[in-house]
């Protein structure tokens, strides 16, 4: 044997205990009910504002009475007559589909339906895409 003497073991008793509950576990509805049913008191406190965003909405800005002044009608830019006419003759000569077109310039179908259309906010890079494309000058002086 390795050890000089008695040999002697150690039979303590090791406790393990859970995590004590967090906040959110104090709330749970069966420990409340648990609570309820031993005698124990319970606390109910009403939040200031909770579940509203009052706080937030409430404030008047400096710039109220110029926005409720303000006559002018804003709106995005979209694409002009000429331009949709100009896209839609191009593609036609070069006997195109929409969606072929929108494959070949890399972009969604819907893309070149709210061109052709005059939905669609105009972007320089697609324009120029289009233009590389159908080999026509779509934008500026023709």
């Amino acid at each position: 044997m390795a050890g000089v003497g008695p040999m002697t073991q150690d039979w303590e008793p090791v406790v393990i205990r859970k995590k004590a509950p967090n906040s959110a576990a104090k709330r749970d509805e069966k420990t409340v009910n648990a609570a309820r049913r031993s005698g124990a008191d319970i606390e109910t406190v009403r939040k200031f504002n909770a579940g509203s965003n009052k706080a937030a909405s409430s404030g008047t800005s400096l710039n109220t009475k110029r926005l409720d002044d303000d006559t002018e009608n804003l709106s995005h830019d979209r694409v002009p007559t000429e331009l949709k006419k100009a896209i839609m003759h191009a593609r036609g000569e070069k006997k195109l589909t929409q969606s072929q077109l929108a494959q070949l310039i890399n972009e969604k179908p819907q893309v070149i339906q709210e061109y052709e259309s005059g939905k669609a906010i105009p972007n320089q890079q697609i324009l120029s895409k289009l233009e590389r494309a159908l080999g026509a000058k779509l934008r500026g002086k023709k």
